[in-house]
């Protein structure tokens, strides 16, 4: 046990390690921290996490980018360093000697991780947060997940069936992104020119993503300024990535383009925007929770894309799809995800408010199947305490 284990133990308090793997996560998860820290403000914490973790004065014992690979090429040829990284995680958390484990989503990283704690200190409690998408595929990692998670923290109702037919302990708490928020009170237009029509781009929280989906959207910005003169575009990126996204719109990219890292100034201009088009993921909830209409893009490699495929068993990648089964919220996947056709799919919205107005309406009724009745994040830390 490290020294810092020692006085901590020592001292009776409690302790939880919190594993991300990516900066969605990082956000989750300091949701529910942020709740626990109310309810017991003496455990003492640690974690590989990022800035919103960092925020709640949580160290990390590396930075998050050297685990957020993107897609099956990127991790084949990054195995040996990922399979390095999961050993330095595991002697890290084993050395640490938490009370609980508290894994978040990122289930192909954080769950190996709990498996190889697990087998060296069956002491610590496995908790996940966020479970692996059992529905969509590879259902078959329910029974090996149960060897080693004591309980997992479900986002959606209709999860349960998938881990409770193989007597997985578990609990629906909700999604902490759909909880109603606090408008924040803050002049956009210090960020942001007066009399602006914004529109929300998300164009990913890792450099891959940026990488494929940065040209393609700022050629599709290229077309939008050929038929609206009115409209700023409002990129949504994590602190870490600001600098990446702003390198690409140095290279010549269209003048009525912002970025925003800021939380609070990301969720108020989000509050704010006509329109979102954002990369397939949890930013995709937070789209629709805020009640701004979206469509949804997804690109990456032509390997990657035959291996999901093939793997794959739903028809859609949005989760409110999925949730309704039908196709609400445009869906603009690989060859599909290029800048003509998301032009055709904002502009036919733009001209169209009607259809705005009627997306939104479709995408509360499935909401409010999803939601909980009390606060997500409040429930989940709720459950977190109940193993210290």
């Amino acid at each position: 046990m490290s020294k810092r284990g020692n006085i901590k133990k020592y001292l009776g308090m409690k302790k939880i390690f919190i594993l991300t793997g990516e900066p969605s996560g990082d956000k989750l998860a300091s949701k529910v921290i942020s709740d626990l820290k109310k309810i017991n403000p003496n455990i003492d914490y640690l974690s590989v996490g990022g800035e919103n973790l960092n925020s709640l004065g949580i160290k990390s014992i590396y930075n998050l980018k050297e685990i957020t690979y993107l897609g099956f090429t990127n991790v084949i040829l990054n195995i040996f360093k990922i399979n390095k990284k999961i050993n330095e995680t595991v002697k890290a958390i084993v050395d640490y000697d938490p009370d609980i484990l508290f894994t978040v989503d990122s289930p192909d990283f954080t769950l190996r991780v709990a498996e190889k704690v697990k087998k060296k200190n069956l002491k610590i409690k496995t908790i996940h947060y966020v479970a692996p998408q059992v529905w969509v595929w590879r259902e078959e990692r329910v029974k090996k997940i149960k060897k080693f998670i004591d309980h997992i923290l479900l986002l959606f109702s209709f999860e349960k069936k998938y881990f409770e037919k193989h007597s997985v302990s578990c609990e629906f708490v909700g999604h902490p992104l759909l909880q109603n928020k606090e408008r924040s009170k803050i002049d956009i237009n210090q960020v942001i020119g007066k009399n602006k029509a914004l529109i929300s781009v998300f164009a990913g929280s890792r450099e891959s993503e940026i990488s494929i989906l940065m040209p393609i959207l700022l050629d599709f910005i290229n077309l939008m300024n050929k038929k609206y003169s009115d409209m700023t575009y409002v990129f949504h990126s994590t602190k870490e990535n600001s600098h990446f996204v702003q390198s690409f719109l140095k290279q010549g990219g269209p003048k009525n383009c912002e970025i925003v890292s800021d939380e609070k100034i990301k969720s108020h201009i989000l509050q704010k925007s006509i329109f979102a088009v954002s990369k397939s993921g949890t930013v995709s909830l937070e789209i629709c929770n805020a009640k701004i209409p979206s469509i949804i893009l997804y690109k990456m490699g032509l390997i990657n894309f035959l291996i999901v495929k093939s793997l794959v068993k739903t028809k859609y990648a949005n989760i409110v799809n999925f949730a309704a089964d039908k196709e609400i919220i445009p869906e603009l996947l690989q060859s599909k995800c290029n800048s003509k056709n998301i032009f055709q799919q904002v502009s036919y919205f733009l001209d169209n408010p009607s259809k705005m107005e009627d997306q939104v309406k479709k995408v509360q009724a499935v909401l409010n199947k999803l939601k909980t009745n009390g606060s997500s994040s409040e429930l989940a830390s709720l459950s977190l305490s109940k193993f210290l």
